[in-house]
């Protein structure tokens, strides 16, 4: 099944839950960032979680391992189902996550590769593969590929095997809903829904790409 993620990248309490109850019906998760925990603090999660459905703390989470448990601790307590990691501090900061993330009963994602221009600056030769290597020898769940790049999503696939790929970079940033669904496990689309006039029926655009 392809999965549709809304990364509600607001700041506000209000607009989130607007937003989130309009497209609660046509959405599979929620994920939620930096943006709406600064403007709203973390227990908008718990507000969010009344909806029932999956919450995925994109955090990117990057420190020591001590620190990187502490944060997941606090990111499943507060009700979420899955954290996003950065691989790059090392296997001992991912395998923290993944203990927490499992120990809760939720999942680890780590960034493989990203969706802007820019990411190619450093996620190139040999390190996305590299990642998609660690993520599963660390036992993490599965990998953040660019929908604004399929060809990578194919590449890395063959790394990881069965583990999940969510991929954002639908919507706004061009990805292309049809070409990418076939290949992930999630379709991250943010702008293209919450900043729509009417963002519940922005969301069921996506709906023939759910299977």
């Amino acid at each position: 099944m392809t999965d549709l993620v809304l990364s509600l990248d607001v700041t506000e309490r209000a607009s989130a839950l607007r937003i989130a109850r309009a497209c609660a019906e046509d959405v599979d998760a929620i994920k939620v960032g930096y943006p709406l925990v600064l403007g709203a603090g973390l227990g908008i999660a718990r507000d969010l979680a009344d909806l029932g459905i999956p919450l995925i703390a994109d955090f990117k989470v990057a420190d020591i391992p001590n620190t990187n448990t502490l944060i997941c601790d606090q990111v499943f307590a507060a009700g979420f189902s899955a954290v996003i990691a950065q691989a790059f501090p090392g296997p001992d900061s991912v395998v923290a996550c993944v203990e927490s993330a499992h120990t809760h009963g939720g999942e680890c994602y780590v960034v493989a590769e990203m969706s802007h221009p820019g990411a190619l600056t450093f996620f190139s030769e040999g390190v996305p593969e590299a990642i998609c290597r660690l993520v599963v020898e660390t036992g993490a769940d599965g990998i953040i590929a660019p929908a604004t790049r399929p060809a990578r999503i194919r590449a890395l696939r063959d790394l990881i095997g069965e583990r999940k790929i969510l991929s954002p970079g639908v919507g706004a940033q061009g990805g292309d809903p049809a070409e990418v669904a076939p290949l992930v496990d999630g379709m991250i689309v943010g702008r293209a829904i919450y900043g729509a006039a009417d963002p519940a029926a922005a969301a069921r655009v996506y709906a023939p790409y759910r299977r």
